[in-house]
């Protein structure tokens, strides 16, 4: 009995070292993979089991279970990066991982901007992805044009489309600049320069009031209206009296809009000045520029936000302090 235990014994150290030596082999020592230089695209929110399947499938490694195990391992689930990654011919398994945690071969990274984010915000967001100088971004972006149906505007605030981009490391501040003003474009729509002349607006200018829903409006079943009302008071010449372009005048949020705030004496003060701000003050998404170019009908003038994400509309100033009165205790 005790020849049979030992023997066991022994064959289970020897199993044990014989899968410990595969797995060192495979981790560290295999080169086969990947038979020339790879590139492979890591879906943002992708996670390190997918990670693995799809570099599988690309050729990269040859076993999916061993990469999964080597990042437990290292307990690095949370550190794989997102974004496209360029393998060389003939790397280890380990190689692969480190390169993926430390971003060693990528070549290009997903860079999310929200909507309603300024340009200083996209900027800062640019750099803190290490794609650039925030400062060289701010001159960029505070300082550039475009020329949009025949107008030429101040400034890329505003035109700087929010969405998810996949930026490729090292692109100048113009290429990259390129990429979020060619998806404005796209988001436009076809006959963009008709609607905002029957508007009796330039596209840049319809552009800026969208910018103001964005920053406005918290439901989108709201934004038409909204739209609505600001070209109602546009049209007899009321100052559109908007809270966000006061925030707009301040380099940082503010939660509480003063009476101070309000007799400040700049262009993007709405409560001083007749008509729109002469630049978008953020960068509007899909469902606010769509509102802009597309107004509700109606006859309302005013709006004050009553909760749960939605505005009480009224016609009149009197309707209006009676819903102030009623939602903003």
């Amino acid at each position: 009995m005790r020849r049979f235990l030992l023997g066991v014994l022994i064959a289970i150290v020897c199993v044990a070292a014989g899968s410990a030596l595969y797995a060192y082999r495979e981790v560290r020592v295999d080169r086969s993979l990947p038979v020339g230089e790879t590139t492979v695209l890591v879906p943002k929110g992708a996670l390190a089991s997918q990670t693995a399947r799809q570099l599988a499938r690309e050729g990269v490694i040859a076993s999916p279970f061993l990469f999964d195990l080597l990042v437990r391992a290292e307990h690095a689930g949370d550190r794989i990066r997102a974004g496209q990654f360029r393998f060389a011919a003939h790397q280890s398994l380990e190689e692969i991982v480190r390169e993926l945690i430390t971003g060693g071969r990528q070549v290009a990274v997903w860079v999310t901007i929200p909507e309603g984010f300024t340009a200083r915000e996209t900027a800062a967001t640019l750099a803190a992805h290490n794609l650039g100088s925030q400062a060289v971004f701010d001159r960029l972006f505070l300082h550039g044009s475009i020329s949009l149906y025949g107008v030429r505007t101040s400034s890329l605030e505003g035109f700087l489309f929010p969405s998810t981009y996949l930026v490729p490391i090292g692109a100048s501040p113009e290429a990259v600049a390129r990429q979020f003003i060619d998806q404005f474009l796209a988001e436009l729509p076809p006959d963009a320069g008709r609607r905002a002349k029957l508007l009796g607006l330039t596209v840049p200018q319809v552009v800026t009031l969208a910018s103001l829903i964005e920053r406005e409006a918290k439901a989108d079943d709201e934004r038409r209206l909204m739209a609505g009302v600001y070209y109602n008071r546009l049209r007899r010449g009321m100052p559109l009296e908007v809270d966000a372009t006061i925030e707009y005048i301040f380099p940082k949020h503010k939660d509480v809009i003063t009476l101070a705030d309000l007799a400040r004496d700049s262009p993007y003060n709405t409560y001083k000045h007749i008509g729109l701000p002469p630049t978008p003050i953020a960068a509007p998404g899909r469902a606010s520029l769509r509102a802009a170019f597309n107004p509700q009908a109606s006859d309302y003038l005013f709006y004050v936000y009553k909760g749960n994400g939605h505005h009480a509309f009224s016609r009149t100033l009197a309707e209006h302090q009676a819903a102030a009165a009623r939602y903003l205790r």
